[in-house]
């Protein structure tokens, strides 16, 4: 939990309450490649988008690991955005969106999917807004580094919900930029409440096996943490702060079915059980691009 006491900044703004769309990561992408600015004049004719929604694109950038504090493209962008050797850069498949599910919560620039996934669904199985700005103002108490506004966090957890809210519709007519990008996730889950007379909107992220979540983006999670060493229990890769599990809400069935099938496609891990305890272990870690890579057929 060291990672979590040491956070020092708390960001709830920068979207210009706009959620990321199915087309800005890229056309994002592709505007910084070609040596443009965010503060040039011409942005919002490039982007082709209004004054606003240039500031909300640069920040999504930055929150999905696209371009980093100087807006350069970060090797991440360009393994997966890249037009002639990206993974996927027009983000055709799911495994794509699972991989920018995971920097958003593990780059930590917007606090909110960071704190929700790590710590406030520990405590509550159903939440809302009004709970969630409990939350916080209880976080708020105990932590001089956090500072809540309760509107911005209102217009946060409204951008949150629009992110990972599928619509339910299948009206081909309806655009898919104005889709929250990671919608097709099935993360998160909505029902109406009756509470003292009132219609009330309750939300959940219930663990699960997730079966659209591929091993090679679980094994790119694992590697890419610093803090696991060459053998790690799966309590750890289940519970920890910023842990496969929690990141991509596994259950423990799910997350031990998928550890089971990387050790028996890779000679150099083994998935151990011995007394009750169960490990991952690696010979010689893998190279983290290149599990991708094989996974994308490159």
């Amino acid at each position: 939990m060291q990672q979590l006491e040491t956070q020092k900044k708390y960001t709830f703004s920068g979207h210009e309450t706009f959620q990321c769309r199915q087309l800005w990561l890229k056309k994002g992408y592709d505007f910084v490649k070609s040596k443009s600015s965010f503060h040039d004049e011409d942005a919002v004719v490039k982007l082709g988008v209004g004054k606003n929604m240039v500031a909300s694109i640069r920040y999504w950038l930055k929150a999905f690991n696209i371009i980093d504090a100087k807006d350069a493209v970060t090797p991440f962008a360009i393994k997966l955005l890249d037009d002639e050797n990206g993974w996927d850069p027009f983000l055709e498949d799911d495994a794509s969106l699972w991989l920018l599910h995971y920097q958003l919560i593990n780059t930590n620039l917007a606090s909110t999917y960071n704190i929700i996934f790590n710590e406030f669904r520990r405590e509550k199985i159903y939440f809302n807004k009004e709970t969630y700005i409990n939350y916080l103002k209880r976080k708020e108490d105990g932590e001089k580094s956090l500072t809540i506004n309760e509107k911005t966090i209102n217009d946060d957890f409204n951008i949150f919900v629009k992110m990972y809210l599928s619509s339910g519709t299948t009206a081909k007519e309806v655009e898919d930029s104005f889709s929250g990008i990671l919608s097709d996730l099935n993360l998160l889950k909505s029902f109406i409440e009756n509470k003292n007379d009132k219609k009330v909107e309750q939300f959940q992220i219930e663990n699960s096996e997730r079966d659209s979540l591929p091993e090679s983006v679980l094994l790119y999670a694992i590697l890419d943490n610093k803090n696991y060493g060459d053998s790690i229990s799966i309590n750890t890769l289940e519970q920890d702060f910023n842990s496969p599990g929690v990141i991509f809400a596994l259950n423990r069935s799910g997350l031990i079915n998928k550890v089971s099938e990387i050790a028996n496609e890779n000679k150099n891990i083994v998935f151990t059980d011995h007394a009750g305890i169960k490990e991952l272990q690696f010979k010689k870690k893998p190279d983290i691009n290149s599990i991708l890579d094989s996974y994308y057929g490159q």
